[in-house]
Order: structure tokens, then sequence, then C-alpha cells
């Protein structure tokens, strides 16, 4: 398929997986000139994603010709879990009354190579299946809007999710101050609402499941994973 799509969209969409699946990390600056030969495109295309990118806060320019993955403030972390909060919920509720014996078998799929992702500390598995969850069950919803919306605010949001997976020593299957995780699984709240067709479990699960984001990447936050907290 990507032979049929204009060399922009190919740059923007290669970037823009590299920015939701980790590869990318907060902070982390990278040369234009290099993500040029690293997508093995043209500098027009991948200077176009990349002011695409910026224009959607998932990428910021730097000096020297370089960008990095924006590391998140405490009032944008709490913007944006609000925003997923309010779009995503509508989302699922949208979802279930679509969301069939077919696709919640491929959500318990998607989640249970989730589990596996965070118990090796594997962070570009994990955001990739964690992303899949979710857009899984909203693509149900049929809302191209909400689905658009939702999809925009991840961009900013779902790179630092990798603290599920990478603690303040760089250890894997850690939360961001080191421990070892026993939180909520809210993904399994949300299958067993889907199973029930229970609308107010399943808004619940996925509230408590952004929430819970929030809490790992302000912990983040505190603990320096991402620099300094501001």
């Amino acid at each position: 398929m990507t032979d049929r799509l204009p060399a922009h969209q190919i740059a923007y969409c290669r970037l823009r997986d590299m920015v939701l699946f980790g590869e990318l990390a907060p902070g982390a600056a990278v040369t234009i000139e290099g993500l040029v030969r690293q997508l093995g495109l043209g500098m027009t295309p991948v200077r176009e994603a990349i002011r695409r990118l910026i224009a959607e806060g998932a990428l910021q320019l730097q000096g020297n010709r370089r960008v990095c993955v924006p590391r998140l403030d405490l009032r944008a972390l709490e913007d944006l879990g609000y925003a997923r909060e309010a779009v995503e919920v509508r989302l699922a509720v949208q979802a279930l009354a679509h969301c069939n014996p077919d696709v919640v078998a491929e959500l318990r799929a998607i989640d249970a190579r989730l589990d596996a992702a965070i118990a090796r500390g594997d962070i570009a598995a994990y955001l990739r299946e964690n992303h899949g969850f979710h857009f899984t069950l909203y693509a149900c919803a049929g809302s191209q809007v909400l689905e658009a919306v939702a999809a925009s605010l991840w961009l900013r949001f779902g790179p630092s999710l990798r603290v599920v997976c990478l603690g303040p020593e760089g250890v894997g299957a850690r939360g961001a101050h080191g421990a070892a995780l026993h939180q909520p699984d809210n993904h399994k709240r949300a299958l067993a609402a889907l199973d029930a067709r229970d609308t107010v479990a399943l808004s619940a699960a996925i509230s408590a499941d952004i929430a819970q984001g929030v809490a790992n990447i302000r912990a983040g936050l505190e603990a320096g994973v991402f620099g300094v907290a501001q």
C-alpha cells in the first residue's frame, strides 16, 4: 500500500509511529538529516512530515536542525488526561453496541501481548499494544471525528507511558520509582464490562486506565525519568 501513497504521507506515517511507539524518547533530540537517512526518504517529504507533527504537538523543533518529542510538564499532563477521558469514555460507550465477540477476542489477545511486554520491559511493544488495545475498541464506535481527536491526543500523551516499562535507573517492568508494578489492570476490567455489556463499568474502566496513566507519568516526572519536572 505504501507504493500508492505520496512520499510525504509515508514519511508522516513512519515518523508518527516512531513517536508513538518509543523510537523517539521524550527529550531525546535527533537531527533532521538522521531522520532522512533512517526513513530512507527525501529531505522534502521528511521536512513536511516534521512540520505536520510539530503542528500537532508531537515534535518540537530545536536548534542545530534537530527535533525531539517534547517532555510533558505537569500542566500539559493534566490537560491531556482531562481531554483523553472526555473523548475516550465517549468512544468506548459508543463502541459497546458494535463490539462483537471477535473484537473482544482480539482485544484479549492484544492485552496478553501487552502484559508480556511489560513483564520483559519492552517499551516499544508495550506502547504499540497499549495503543492497539484502545484504538481497536474505539474503531467500533464508528466516530471518525472523535477517533481523530483521540489519535491526536495520544501523539502527545502516549510516548510518556514508557514509564510503565522504564524506571529511573533504566530497570524494565518497574514503575517510575523503581518498585515492581502491582496496579489494577483496567484493561481486564474493560474486557469484563464488554462481556457483560455494562456501559457504566466500561466507562469506569477506561476512565481509571487514563487516570492511572496520568499518575504513572506524573510519578515519572517527579522521579526525573524525563528530566526535571516542571
